[in-house]
């Protein structure tokens, strides 16, 4: 009579694993029926096998066999499912918290599965469960004994298949990288933290880098992040004072006014490079560096890392805080606005007539920023720019989700980045902020200086932004492209697809007021001369739809009668050679074709094409063609007689019929369809017209 089985695996003794994969109350393993008898440790009160005749070894074994492979296997989902032939099914052996009631009756000769156990289809393996004492006890190595029936189960290794040995090491490597992730993110949150909290260190330190480069600097030569530790604990804003010239500043003396009435408020000053002469901080002022040194961990230089409040509080050079109060107006004030447009608030230094709220308007696919002014009410103006001496209050997350939070000037880049995001500034009539020092500079060669460094970080700022043009408030204007002395905006022009065209961009308006300036100044020496022309392809098209250049063009087409050459002194002699006239104009043949180029200067390309046609049997023809779908020949009597027409801000000639000319070179409805030159390469997207 068999009165054991063990639980073992035909894995060597190098090879074995713990039985299975350890979980709450379970664990997999492998069966067969021994041989011989083992001694007895009674440990368990229940198990799952079924021998209810006590069958002999064979039997017991074949159905130990039979119950446990894939295709016998079964899911048990409650009391009294079936588990499989060969009798075996279950029974509930969990206490009563469990649910399923008390431990059976252990006289009987039957051994049974809990009804929670799942078997599940995973290669030949079963789930089994030992209750002992109220415990369930799934470890390995351990040997549970039936009081009643002297039955044994030891636990061993189990046998590991090739599918299972992969799938295990999957998990494992799983495991191992998550390890690894979550111990890096808590090694970055304890850098943070430490930065947080502020390292003490040496200011200047010996070597010849400058020292301060990418540090907070305080007084003394201290540093700190976000204005110390503790500095920013309970606090709602940081002051911070970004624009100041290190030739001549007040930054000492407005950390002082600041502190002085709130002391406990974090102050920060950021500079791009150490100044010189340094600065004269007072205790729990600091100096940020954004220049990046080679010393320093990238956090270092970055503005982001350094502030810890709510709110941010932006204050020009020489400003004083009279009323400590005003900065709690002006956090209610943008805490009223809600989730609005409004995400900035300002209040004027000195007087409200200081400030002029304006509204600002950016079109990058155009490179232009318009400024206009803005209507002022009771209760505050509210606008999309503020232009003057003025303090600006913005939330902390708002400032550094800008892509520049802190460029220069700081109003320049603050409001083209604000606006192009549709958010609103609100200046209040008050309160005012007081100024002692103003004006800041107490020399004319101090504010020259200031003056040039202003124009020289505006004309960085706006070329980093792709703005070549700016329309003041009072009608005045600011160009940052090209002009006659530099090189045009783009380069050479590859598949008629210049490249701004790929970054959603059309051409740059400095661009647009050479190539008029060109055109303007060539049909002057055409008509002068007696140089019958009329304008061609693209031009023409652009006459019709915009009477101007249309907006994506990069060049002037304008046919002329071959035989009218020899009337113009710029062309008839160009056989020997370019012509640079006068005017800086330069008149050549083309290296492309038979026809004719006048560039807008020697260092500057952009060009107006002259395209020499002569009459042939009543059509207008040439003796050479490009590969322009419009270089066609065409009837002489679109040109009899030419009309005039608005173009590029003067009156050129074109063909008489417009349409029937636009349409012989173009195709139906070309007028009416816009499209980009080659549209294989760029599509326009009229949708955005």
């Amino acid at each position: 009579m068999i009165n054991k089985f063990t639980l073992s695996s035909s894995l060597s003794a190098s090879q074995r694993y713990f039985s299975a994969w350890k979980r709450p109350h379970s664990y997999w393993m492998k069966c067969r029926i021994p041989g011989s008898d083992m001694p007895e440790s009674p440990s368990c009160s229940s198990l799952a096998w079924d021998d209810p005749g006590m069958a002999p070894a064979a039997a017991a074994a074949a159905a130990a066999a039979a119950a446990i492979t894939p295709a016998a296997a079964a899911d048990v989902a409650g009391p009294g499912a079936a588990l499989g032939p060969f009798g075996l099914r279950p029974a509930p052996l969990l206490p009563p918290e469990f649910g399923f009631g008390p431990p059976p009756d252990l006289s009987a000769s039957i051994l049974t599965v809990q009804p929670f156990a799942r078997i599940r289809r995973l290669s030949s393996t079963v789930s089994l469960y030992c209750y002992t004492n109220g415990d369930l006890r799934p470890t390995t190595g351990l040997i549970c004994t039936s009081p009643e029936r002297n039955w044994k189960v030891k636990s061993v290794a189990m046998r590991v298949s090739l599918c299972q040995g992969l799938l295990s090491g999957a998990i494992l490597l799983n495991l191992l990288i998550l390890y690894f992730v979550s111990r890096a993110q808590q090694q970055m949150m304890e850098k943070r933290k430490e930065l947080g909290r502020g390292t003490r260190r040496s200011a200047l330190p010996a070597s010849g880098l400058g020292g301060g480069l990418g540090v907070l600097v305080g007084v003394g030569g201290d540093l700190g992040v976000g204005g110390g530790e503790g500095h920013s604990r309970g606090q709602r804003v940081t002051v911070l004072l970004r624009e100041f010239e290190n030739f001549e500043n007040y930054v000492g003396d407005v950390a002082n006014s600041f502190l002085r009435q709130r002391p406990e408020l974090p102050f920060l000053a950021v500079a791009d490079t150490s100044p010189y002469p340094p600065l004269l901080l007072p205790e729990g002022a600091r100096l940020l560096v954004l220049s990046p040194s080679p010393d320093q961990p990238p956090q270092a230089h970055r503005p982001e890392f350094h502030v810890q409040t709510e709110f941010v509080l932006l204050v020009p050079d020489g400003v004083e805080l009279e009323q400590p109060r005003a900065i709690e107006r002006l956090i209610r004030e943008l805490e009223g606005e809600g989730g609005g447009p409004v995400r900035l608030v300002a209040s004027p230094v000195l007087a409200r007539s200081a400030v002029q709220c304006l509204h600002l308007r950016v079109n990058l696919r155009e490179w232009t920023a318009t400024y206009s002014p803005a209507a002022s009410g009771s209760s505050g103006s509210v606008c999309t720019a503020l232009q003057g001496d003025a303090v600006v209050l913005i939330r902390t997350e708002d400032l550094f989700n800008l892509s520049v939070p802190l460029g220069r000037p700081l109003f320049s880049s603050l409001f083209v980045q604000t606006a192009l995001r549709g958010w609103k500034v609100k200046l209040l009539e008050s309160p005012c902020f007081a100024a002692n020092h103003r004006p800041l500079f107490s020399s004319a060669h101090n504010q020259w200086k200031a003056d040039t460094r202003l124009k020289e970080t505006t004309g960085k700022l706006m070329r980093s932004f792709g703005l070549k043009r700016l329309l003041l408030s009072d009608g005045k204007e600011q160009w940052y492209g090209c002009s006659k002395e530099t090189p045009r905006c783009f380069g050479t022009v590859q598949d008629d697809t210049p490249d701004y065209l790929y970054l959603d961009r059309w051409t740059p308006p400095c661009c647009l007021r050479a190539l008029r300036e060109t055109t303007k100044y060539v049909i002057n020496i055409l008509e002068t001369s007696g140089v019958r022309y009329w304008l061609e392809g693209g031009s023409l098209l652009g006459a019709v739809r915009h009477q101007d250049i249309i907006p994506w063009d990069y060049d002037v087409d304008l046919g002329i009668y071959l035989e009218d050459i020899p009337n113009c002194d710029h062309l008839k002699n160009l056989d020997s050679g370019s012509l640079v006239d006068a005017n800086g104009y330069v008149w050549e043949r083309a290296v492309e074709g038979d026809f004719y180029r006048v560039q807008y200067s020697e260092a500057n390309h952009l060009h107006v094409d002259l395209w020499p046609f002569y009459p042939r049997n009543g059509v207008m023809t040439k003796d050479t063609w490009t590969e322009h779908k419009q270089d066609v020949e065409f009837p002489e009597h679109f040109l009899q007689p030419l009309v005039p027409m608005s173009f590029a801000g003067i009156t050129a000639y074109g063909p008489n019929n417009h349409r029937a000319f636009l349409e012989l070179k173009f195709g139906e409805d070309v007028i009416e369809n816009p499209q980009y030159p080659n549209p294989t390469k760029k599509r326009l997207d009229r949708s955005k017209l």
